[in-house]
């Protein structure tokens, strides 16, 4: 080709296809000086000619058809861009194709070749370009694109990078709202198993409470009863002795007495001073019993007995019945004794001794 020739200036967009060798002569067609091949007629047809995936599709010719020159032009373009490929084609400069007068005058219009320019063609897509939109406009998108969704590109992303930091902050975002939620779940978690643990230690405070308060008022109300009991038995029972000092108590050891210890209660008292029934009942005996010198026995409704021993007089014969408060004798100093005084005795009635100043106090008596 002639360099002097002027040069197409509309830049041609890429176009993939097989690039030329330029070690390979080129028949020439027409009428130029040098040719050696003639024109024939060539009509395309989406049979005669392979479809091309992308934005490129075969367009119907409508009219006389194209002259083997527009396919000497389609092959100048092919090798103009092709090696670049379809991304990189996209960045690099537009390439000047020189063509002879009688070609160019003859050249087609741009938007009609096949590839070239937006499809003109108003006829139906088939299915399967339908079918493919999505993916031929991620194929026809820059290399930046990649690793783009098809939503993403859909929705206008054109970084892959952009657009996996963006899913990178997203799930971080959800990560840190999910630990979040947790943290606040478990604060609330801990503050409820709190609250429990708080209301359970003051219900069980509570029930002390209660309890305590409830035993004292039982202890209060027992003691009360105790006192009533009491003071109901002193109006029943009496002391045997009106005026008196405690000289000896129960279990006191010693040799004075026979069995090696005291059984009795030791009321002194001046010789003649009257001896009262502690409580009502009957009189067993009355009458001398060796170391106890003069004894009376009394014997009350629930079976226990009283012995007066030492006395200078008795007052009662056996079987008479007394009351409270009776006189049954007087103080003396018969017996084994070493002064006038009443030695008291209390037995169970089973005949066992006891201490008569505890029985006397079980009774409201405070000796």
């Amino acid at each position: 080709m002639a360099s002097n020739e002027p040069a197409l200036d509309t830049p041609l967009p890429p176009f993939p296809s097989a690039t030329l060798d330029p070690a390979r002569p080129q028949p020439v067609y027409g009428d130029a000086p040098g040719a050696t091949e003639t024109w024939e007629e060539w009509d395309p047809t989406e049979e005669s000619v392979r479809p091309v995936r992308g934005r490129h599709r075969v367009v119907k010719q409508r009219g006389g058809g194209l002259a083997r020159s527009s396919t000497v032009l389609g092959v100048g373009v092919i090798a103009a861009v092709g090696a670049g490929g379809m991304a990189t084609a996209q960045s690099k400069p537009p390439v000047s194709i020189s063509l002879p007068d009688s070609i160019s005058a003859s050249l087609p219009d741009l938007g009609s070749l096949p590839g070239v320019g937006e499809p003109v063609s108003h006829d139906a897509p088939s299915p399967k370009s339908t079918a493919d939109q999505a993916d031929q406009k991620i194929a026809a998108a820059p290399l930046t694109m990649t690793g783009l969704s098809t939503g993403e590109a859909e929705q206008g992303a054109t970084d892959a990078g952009e657009a996996l930091r963006a899913r990178i902050l997203q799930q971080a975002e959800q990560q840190k709202a999910g630990a979040a939620a947790e943290a606040k779940a478990a604060a609330q978690k801990a503050a409820a198993e709190k609250a429990a643990q708080e209301a359970a230690a003051q219900q069980e405070a509570a029930k002390a409470k209660a309890a305590a308060e409830k035993k004292a008022a039982e202890e209060a109300a027992a003691k009360k009863a105790e006192e009533e009991r009491l003071a109901k038995l002193a109006a029943s029972y009496s002391l045997p002795v009106g005026s008196y000092t405690l000289t000896s108590t129960f279990g006191e050891a010693g040799s004075m007495w026979s069995s090696g210890h005291h059984t009795g209660l030791d009321f002194a008292a001046p010789t003649g001073t009257p001896l009262k029934a502690v409580h009502s009942g009957t009189i067993v005996s009355a009458g001398w019993a060796g170391a106890y010198g003069y004894r009376t026995v009394v014997k009350l409704d629930d079976g226990s007995e009283l012995w007066y021993c030492h006395q200078s007089s008795i007052a009662v014969s056996a079987g008479q019945r007394v009351a409270t408060g009776d006189v049954i004798g007087r103080v003396g100093a018969t017996g084994n004794v070493t002064g006038p005084h009443l030695h008291l005795e209390v037995h169970t009635p089973s005949g066992t001794g006891i201490d008569p100043m505890a029985w006397l106090q079980s009774k409201g008596l405070t000796p």
